[in-house]
């Protein structure tokens, strides 16, 4: 979640389960019948790292802590008593990336995991700039660092939520048409040097705001450069509070007016994509502690009736970028609870390849 714009994403937005430390099995009680069969299958993830069955499970933990995020990354698994498969991070501009913990991280033998770099290339300048090759160096040092630091498949994301940087005016270098080129050419720039184990990831907010635009459309930069479409998008736990819901309402909003929320979008104008939910949440404001099993129960349902969605990760602080909102899984005893009966579910078993 980008900290310039989590606010907006938000609001526009027992002991540990036995066997702690390794992909936990469910008990038939915690298991839905609709996934329950999962786990007696080999669930693991192929070329472009999508599962063959089941559902990847990752979080992006420890946000706005200031804590080094392999660390965070490693007590949320403990607190949720299942390893999160996908390592979630993020960096803007020349970075050097992926980093030695990050690298190590996804070569821990006892707990596998996948990263999910997000990478805003154009900071400091415009998408038009990146498009037009001006950054090229940037690019060309990320290429070579993957080159000799890290031939493992992973996830790239590119400048997650576009749709809050957008600008309408043509010379401000930040039109929709602008993110989609500049996306075109960092792909394709990276598969000319020789990376061949990005898989690329465009991810949306799917606010209604921004689904009513007239520029919608133009953000997508193509199927031949998208491997995975994801989404970015959060709900409340406070009935009657702004993006109030369950799992369900951060997949499905929708343009006012409309009648196609941001799933059936997604599945409809980009058949075949598998769907990774790269950020989600519920919250609360602080001071207000409010109970979120209704958010945690009610997304294996979700995920049944959704089989594009092959990938989620949980966006996990105790405040956000504002200090005013909760989107911890331990921000109530009964959250918790409900948080790991949800994790020790068999259909997150599933193991990278």
């Amino acid at each position: 979640m980008k900290r310039s714009t989590l606010r907006k994403t938000v609001l526009t937005l027992t002991a540990l389960v036995a066997g702690l430390g390794t992909a936990m099995t469910a008990t038939p009680a915690q298991a839905a019948p609709a996934v329950a069969s999962t786990a007696s299958k080999n669930c693991t993830t192929g070329a472009k790292l999508v599962p063959s069955c089941g559902v990847l499970w990752g979080t992006a933990a420890g946000g706005f802590t200031g804590k080094p995020r392999d660390v965070e990354h490693r007590n949320w698994e403990k607190l949720s008593g299942r390893t999160a498969t996908i390592f979630h991070t993020y960096h803007k501009g020349d970075e050097k990336f992926p980093t030695d913990a990050e690298i190590a991280m996804a070569r821990d033998k006892a707990h596998p995991r996948v990263l999910l770099l997000n990478w805003r290339v154009e900071y400091g300048t415009t998408w038009a700039a990146v498009a037009a090759g001006k950054v090229d160096k940037r690019i060309d040092a990320f290429a070579a660092r993957l080159k000799t630091k890290f031939p493992e498949k992973f996830y790239l994301v590119l400048n997650h939520e576009p749709e809050d940087d957008v600008r309408t005016a043509a010379k401000s270098g930040m039109t929709a048409k602008d993110f989609a080129k500049s996306f075109r050419h960092v792909i394709q720039r990276l598969r000319s040097k020789g990376v061949s184990n990005a898989v690329s990831v465009v991810a949306y907010m799917g606010n209604e705001k921004w689904m009513a635009q007239s520029w919608w459309k133009d953000l997508y930069p193509g199927n031949d450069v998208v491997d995975w479409i994801g989404l970015d998008s959060y709900v409340s736990a406070e009935k009657k509070y702004y993006h109030a819901g369950v799992f369900k309402d951060l997949l499905d909003r929708k343009a006012k007016g409309g009648s196609q929320g941001w799933y059936d979008w997604a599945v409809k104008n980009h058949p075949g994509k598998p769907i990774m939910i790269a950020e989600w949440g519920a919250y609360h404001r602080i001071g207000k502690v409010v109970n979120k099993s209704a958010q945690f129960n009610s997304v294996l349902p979700e995920l049944a009736k959704r089989p594009a969605i092959k990938a989620i990760v949980y966006f996990d602080t105790k405040k956000d970028a504002f200090g005013d909102r909760d989107i911890s899984i331990d921000s109530s005893a009964a959250s918790l609870a409900s948080f790991r009966k949800l994790a020790a579910n068999p259909l997150f078993n599933v193991t990278v390849r």
